[in-house]
């Protein structure tokens, strides 16, 4: 039993009525907290949810170790109606590359998530493998320089936590991140929507 209750005769000194207080204060202000943090609104709530604008997309690499999951709910996606099915992919082979080949040593992404397949001379087609995808950019930001610019990275949903606030948004130093429509959720050309989603 507490020591303040246990004899009605003795006296409580300020300093056990301050503790007292304090420890009260204390357990106030986390029921508060508790509270708060389990009656937030999801991230889509009001029918709105997180998207990068490509427009405004630096390629920082942010998305890559910013995110709560890991691998990133961000990832490549490749707008094949922009792509020119080059031989010379710059999304794809790393600039000044020895051999045009598939050869690792060659490849721009360093877990090999774009794949390349011959559709006949000279034309490739080039598949983005989601499950390697870490979301680092470099492809994207090659693609935009020296290509087409049909590379570019969007947030999976169907990966992606909803947080109420997007650790990758806080982070993001281009404020790339923004919410959308929950029914069109993805930043690129319309046509190039109905092919990807």
């Amino acid at each position: 039993m507490n020591k303040l209750f246990e004899n009605n005769t003795s006296k409580i000194t300020r300093r056990d009525f301050l503790k007292q207080c304090i420890r009260l204060s204390a357990a106030a202000v986390m029921t508060c907290t508790a509270f708060q943090l389990t009656s937030r609104p999801s991230a889509s709530s009001g029918n709105h949810t997180w998207q990068i604008d490509p427009k405004k997309c630096i390629q920082c690499e942010k998305c890559s170790t910013e995110c709560v999951l890991t691998p990133s709910a961000v990832k490549c996606v490749h707008l094949y109606e922009k792509c020119g099915y080059c031989y010379l992919c710059s999304g794809y082979l790393i600039k000044g590359a020895t051999n045009l080949d598939t050869a690792a040593e060659n490849q721009l992404c360093p877990t090999g998530a774009i794949k390349r397949t011959f559709i006949e001379e000279p034309y490739f087609e080039y598949k983005i493998d989601e499950t390697l995808c870490v979301a680092c950019g470099r492809c994207v930001n090659n693609c935009r320089a020296f290509g087409n610019a049909s590379l570019i990275l969007q947030i999976r949903h169907d990966l992606c936590q909803n947080c109420n606030q997007c650790r990758i948004a806080l982070s993001c130093p281009a404020e790339a991140f923004t919410r959308v429509p929950a029914k069109t959720p993805w930043l690129y050309d319309k046509k190039a929507n109905s092919k990807t989603t």
